[in-house]
């Protein structure tokens, strides 16, 4: 049986899915009382997760409105360590890792090597707590914090970047746009993350598959301007031929923990 957070979980993702939805209709959903999913909205929409309706529940989404970090933290969650499952593959013995912040990169570094032979760097103080779990170097760039994300910002970050060079970063998206441009919600951060795609030897997107058609309010680079993606579904046929330069992992997750 779901425990109660798995339960909220399940809201929070149908939700995302499907729109506003009534009580009703998520408990037929998630065979439980009515009584019990209005006790979940509740919590939910107290955490900044949902948006209660008369009725119901509705996503709160916006392009110009980021989705708190709480929310996206347990969204997707067994697709987000299926994509970190996938794309610590790609670290190899002595590189230098930037690990963006983000709650899809931080199951990323979850997962990173425990050993001593990297050296992490990341904007995300999350992050480091995660990172420094492992017998690895952790190195964080400093900067202005910004709750929104739990990332740091500003003219310090930028210039412990350009100062920078690593072998790897893995970069989270907001939205990948039909023209295969990539966006995030925030001056700071998109100019952060394009930095980063300069520095970088070898870039890896990682992202659930919802962001695409997804747009955000600043653009940092393109499909272009990266080596891999790694993702949970299949990518959309009109964005195949955008990727004729770039590697794809697609169908990392197998539905098989999914709550």
């Amino acid at each position: 049986m779901n425990t109660p957070e798995q339960r909220r979980r399940s809201i929070t993702e149908l939700v995302t899915k499907h729109g506003s939805l009534s009580v009703e209709e998520l408990a037929n959903r998630l065979d439980v009382s009515e009584s019990t999913i209005r006790r979940d909205l509740r919590d939910l929409a107290d955490r900044n997760l949902v948006e209660r309706t008369h009725g119901g529940v509705a996503p709160m989404t916006n392009v110009g409105i980021e989705r708190s970090f709480n929310r996206r933290l347990i969204q997707h969650l067994e697709r987000k360590q299926a994509i970190a499952d996938r794309a610590v593959e790609e670290i190899s013995e002595g590189h230098v890792v930037y690990f963006d912040a983000g709650t899809t990169t931080m199951q990323v570094a979850k997962m990173a090597p425990d050993n001593d032979s990297i050296i992490a760097v990341t904007s995300s103080p999350m992050l480091v707590l995660e990172l420094s779990k492992s017998d690895g170097t952790v190195k964080m760039t400093g900067g202005e914090y910004r709750d929104e994300t739990k990332a740091l910002v500003g003219p310090t970050t930028e210039d412990y970047i350009r100062n920078s060079n690593f072998d790897l970063a893995f970069i989270g998206v907001n939205g990948i746009e039909p023209d295969g441009m990539l966006s995030a919600p925030n001056e700071s951060e998109a100019k952060t993350k394009q930095l980063v795609v300069e520095h970088s030897a070898r870039t890896v997107v990682v992202t659930t598959a919802e962001k695409f058609d997804e747009q955000s309010f600043r653009r940092f680079g393109s499909i272009e301007d990266i080596d891999l993606l790694i993702t949970d579904e299949r990518v959309p046929d009109d964005y195949r031929d955008l990727f004729d330069d770039t590697e794809l992992a697609e169908d990392v997750f197998d539905g098989s923990s999914h709550d």
